[in-house]
């Protein structure tokens, strides 16, 4: 296989990795530090009527998840009420019912916010276009506002800054003031708003909602203006008429129809509080992908069960170790008994913590030395001689836990942690490399091995490597390109150059 090749195919790599990481990051939002924490809001609608012993129906509108806020943990509370949700106009409404009802009655909706700054997506077919009703005057006004708009503008979003600036200030047109009517509320201008674009030929509705503050206990209703531009949605500040809303504005629902609809009651009043809160980054993210149904939520180590996901927390880190490997031994030049040794030993120091860990290794593989040379004395064949090494090695770690357990050690327990065939394997390296090469030679890879363990652990270690891998899996294909290309190192090893330092200064 030729060099272009495998660049190609580590560029690939390295691209598809670092583009999955990106794509989650600045899309779906999943914050790379594990201590991110956003913005929550509750939200709390408390609803009072008088209800005059009949049959009473209640209608409320919900909030629904945007790209720009998700709803959770909604709760709608009442006292003998029956009580459906349902789908209007894309408007969510829950209707709350009872039989009969006498007195004061009191329904509460509840739901905890989160905010996700995203933009709203465009809607799947063009919206219906409602021809506005005038008729007398209010036809000539609204004409005359459109010819005035439409001359001081540029295109669609100029003309409806326009609109809402002249909306704002009635007492300076005519027009405006018959349409608007005496004390106009600011819904009442939105509305008008929406009727003057729709005689110029542009699709708009009115958009209710509320700013998400700190705290306000009564919070009022923010009406804007959104109009049909582009093959999407485009809100307008109802105050400046500039393009784009604050992002803390959470959409209530669209249309003409109040906040809330009571059937056969009186002295109707409705109090929306916001109180703000703090809570992970990665909640918010994982339940906002979940509601999407996103493909990279799915096939991700997030949508396993949660035992399952400890696991793969411990696995996914196993690939670090293995990397950090290739460098120490490819590149610096460490000798180490075995390939993935170092890693697995690494793993056991997890557990057992560093220098415990460090002890007792070194205990187990003394004795088990001491025993292998032993049965070299007893001239046993490979296979048997493997066993009974692995054999005095389980006792070995018993006995060490026993021990420890009775001196109040706890952590001597997590012995057992070690991984019995490849202590037993790296004794009997060890042995052999200590008749065929010198016990120097035998202690040095023993040496090696075990830095090579400790720099893995110390890099495996680390809450933020852990997190990283587990969120983002798709680094590992980053860490699998840097692989591949070390494959193919074939230069000087950091501790080699010591050696051929005379062969670039002349010297014999």
């Amino acid at each position: 296989m030729n060099n272009r090749h495998l660049y190609i195919l580590a560029i690939g790599l390295f691209v598809v990795g670092c583009g999955i990481f990106c794509y989650k990051t600045l899309v779906m939002r999943f914050p790379i530090r594990p201590q991110a924490q956003t913005d929550k809001w509750d939200v709390e609608v408390r609803i009072s009527f008088v209800a005059h012993n009949k049959p009473v129906k209640v209608s409320l509108f919900i909030p629904r998840t945007t790209e720009r806020h998700i709803i959770v943990d909604e709760g709608l509370i009442s006292r003998g009420y029956g009580l459906t949700t349902k789908k209007t106009d894309g408007n969510r409404q829950a209707v709350w019912s009872i039989r009969k009802a006498k007195g004061l009655q009191i329904l509460y909706y509840r739901a905890v916010v989160r905010q996700m700054g995203g933009k709203e997506a465009p809607p799947s077919q063009p919206p219906e276009f409602e021809v506005p009703y005038f008729e007398g005057p209010y036809m000539l006004a609204a004409e005359s506002l459109v010819l005035e708009i439409q001359s001081s503008s540029a295109d669609v979003e100029t003309m409806v800054a326009e609109l809402i600036k002249r909306i704002n200030s009635p007492h300076e047109s005519d027009n405006v003031s018959l349409l608007l009517g005496e004390k106009p509320s600011s819904q009442k201008k939105m509305e008008v708003a929406k009727e003057v674009l729709a005689k110029a030929g542009i699709s708009a509705r009115v958009a209710h909602g509320i700013q998400l503050q700190q705290l306000q206990r009564d919070a009022p209703l923010i009406h804007w203006l959104q109009v049909y531009e582009k093959d999407a949605w485009q809100s307008f500040d109802p105050v400046s008429g500039a393009k784009n809303i604050s992002d803390d504005y959470l959409l209530w629902w669209r249309g003409p129809s109040p906040l809330v609809q009571v059937g056969k009651g009186s002295k109707l009043q409705t109090r929306i509080s916001v109180s703000a809160g703090k809570e992970a980054a990665l909640a918010g993210a994982t339940l906002h992908s979940q509601n999407n149904n996103s493909f990279f939520i799915r096939f991700s180590p997030l949508s396993l069960p949660i035992d399952a996901q400890a696991v793969y927390r411990v696995l996914l880190v196993v690939p670090i170790g293995a990397f950090l490997l290739v460098i120490l031994r490819n590149v610096i030049g460490f000798k180490t008994f075995g390939t993935f040794m170092p890693v697995l030993i690494a793993l056991a120091f997890r557990e057992t913590r560093l220098i415990w860990g460090l002890l007792m290794f070194i205990i187990i593989v003394g004795l088990g030395l001491s025993i292998r040379f032993y049965l070299e004395q007893l001239k046993l064949l490979l296979v048997p001689r493997l066993a009974a090494v692995l054999i005095v090695v389980l006792l070995l770690m018993t006995w060490l836990s026993i021990i420890t357990h009775n001196l109040g050690l706890e952590r001597g327990l997590s012995v057992a942690l070690f991984p019995m065939v490849i202590i037993t394997m790296t004794i009997e390296r060890m042995s052999i490399v200590w008749e065929e090469r010198g016990a120097a030679e035998s202690l040095r890879q023993g040496i090696g091995s075990l830095v090579a363990a400790v720099f893995a652990y110390l890099v495996m270690n680390i809450n933020y490597v852990e997190y990283l891998v587990f969120i983002f899996p798709e680094l590992l294909l980053v860490l699998l390109s840097g692989v591949v290309l070390l494959g193919r190192y074939s230069g000087y090893r950091l501790l080699e150059l010591r050696r051929f330092r005379a062969l670039t200064t002349g010297d014999e």
